[in-house]
C-alpha cells in the first residue's frame, strides 16, 4: 500500500485530505480541534499510541476512500445487485458511521455555544435528530425490504415481482424528498453552514460533517432515483 499519511503531517492537514480521519482520531482521543496544528507524532508520543496501528488505519481508510471514488465511475455498468451492494457498502455504511458522531459533536457545540448561538444551534439540533431518525428508518426499509425485492426481481423478472418492488420503491422516493427538505432547512438556518467568527474548530468540523452527510445523501439519492430505480420503471 502506498502510504500517503505519515506522522510528521499536521493533524488538521490529515483531516483535510482524508475527512474520515476525524472518526479515527476520536477513537484514539486525539485532539483535532484546538490541537489540529500539531504534528501527528506529538499526539502519538503524548498518548503513547501504537504508531503503526494508527497509521495503518489512516492509510487504509484513505485508500478505501479513493477506491470508492473510482468504483462510482462505472456504476451504470453494474447489475442491479451490484449497484445495491455498492450503495449499501458505501452510502449506508457512511451514514451509519457519520451520523452518531455528528450528533455527538452537534450536542457538544450546542452546550459550549448556547449563550451566543443557542437559537440557531437548537433548531439545527432538532432538525438533525429528525434527519437521523428518518435516515435510520429509511436504511432499514431499503436493506430489509426493498433491496431484497429488487434482487429477487433480477433473479426472477416477473411482472408480479416488479410491481411488489415498485410499490415499496415509491415510498422510498417520498422519503428521499422528506430528508432533502430537512437538509434544505438546515442549510437555510445556518446561512449555508457558515461558521460564526467566534466558532471553535469543533464548530467548523461539525458543520463540515453535516455538509458531507448532505453531499453523500444527495449522491445516494441520485444513484437510486436516477439509475437503479429507473430500471424498474
Amino acid at each position: 500500500m502506498n502510504k500517503i499519511i505519515n506522522k510528521e503531517q499536521r493533524i488538521g492537514e490529515i483531516a483535510t485530505i482524508f475527512p474520515g480521519a476525524t472518526n479515527i482520531f476520536m477513537d484514539y482521543e486525539i485532539d483535532f480541534c484546538c490541537g489540529g496544528d500539531r504534528p501527528l507524532s506529538v499526539a502519538i508520543e503524548e498518548k503513547d499510541l501504537n504508531e503503526y496501528e494508527l497509521l495503518d488505519r489512516l492509510n487504509s481508510g484513505y485508500e478505501k476512500m479513493k477506491d470508492e471514488l473510482e468504483s462510482s465511475d462505472n456504476f451504470k455498468e453494474k447489475t442491479m445487485s451490484e449497484q445495491i451492494d455498492y450503495i449499501v457498502n458505501k452510502h449506508h455504511t457512511f451514514m451509519k458511521e457519520e451520523m452518531p458522531i455528528t450528533q455527538e459533536l452537534l450536542s457538544k457545540i450546542l452546550k459550549v455555544h448556547y449563550v451566543s448561538h443557542g437559537t440557531e444551534l437548537s433548531k439545527l439540533h432538532r432538525l438533525f435528530n429528525n434527519l437521523k431518525a428518518e435516515i435510520e428508518e429509511h436504511l432499514i426499509k431499503e436493506e430489509e425490504l426493498l433491496f431484497p425485492m429488487i434482487k429477487q426481481y433480477e433473479k426472477d423478472p416477473t411482472e408480479e415481482n416488479r410491481k411488489k418492488a415498485f410499490k415499496v420503491l415509491e415510498e422510498t422516493e417520498s422519503e428521499h424528498e422528506a430528508a432533502g427538505d430537512i437538509l434544505k432547512e438546515m442549510r437555510k438556518i445556518t446561512d449555508g453552514f457558515k461558521v460564526p467568527e467566534d466558532g471553535c474548530n469543533t464548530y467548523r468540523i461539525t458543520f463540515e460533517k453535516i455538509e458531507a452527510i448532505e453531499k453523500d445523501l444527495f449522491e445516494h439519492i441520485h444513484l437510486e432515483n436516477n439509475i437503479l430505480f429507473e430500471r424498474l420503471k
